[in-house]
């Protein structure tokens, strides 16, 4: 069954930056909604940023101006890049993707395990 793999978590001082990234652990036929989650503890999963098959790009008000999604095309990756990081968004962050396996098979909603950014001095 595939999975979605994250990486690039890790700690970081306020004002600093991390690029998250998204890979598919197999073979992926088609690809529509992709989107990156977060879950802070005590708190609800909420939705950082989701990218269209369009390209069409939305952001939390929290994070706007300083996260931008992305799309490796070539790698079949989808990357966060977050920048000028505060305190409250340490959370686990969450890969998603609604995505197709196969030929014939249809779009299921498929995650990654979390990855960990912690922002602390």
């Amino acid at each position: 069954q595939v999975r979605l793999v994250e990486s690039g978590g890790g700690l970081v001082q306020p004002g600093g930056s991390l690029r998250l990234s998204c890979k598919a652990s197999g073979f992926i036929f088609s690809i529509h909604d992709m989107a990156w989650y977060r879950q802070a503890p005590g708190k609800q999963r909420e939705l950082v940023a989701s990218l269209s098959p369009r390209g069409q790009t939305t952001y939390a008000e929290a994070v706007k101006g300083r996260f931008t999604i992305s799309q490796d095309i070539a790698e079949i990756t989808l990357d966060l890049q977050m920048d000028s990081l505060k305190p409250e968004d340490t959370a686990v962050y969450y890969c998603y993707w609604r995505a197709s396996p196969n030929r014939g098979i249809s779009p299921r909603d498929l995650w990654g395990q979390g990855t960990q950014v912690t922002v602390s001095s």
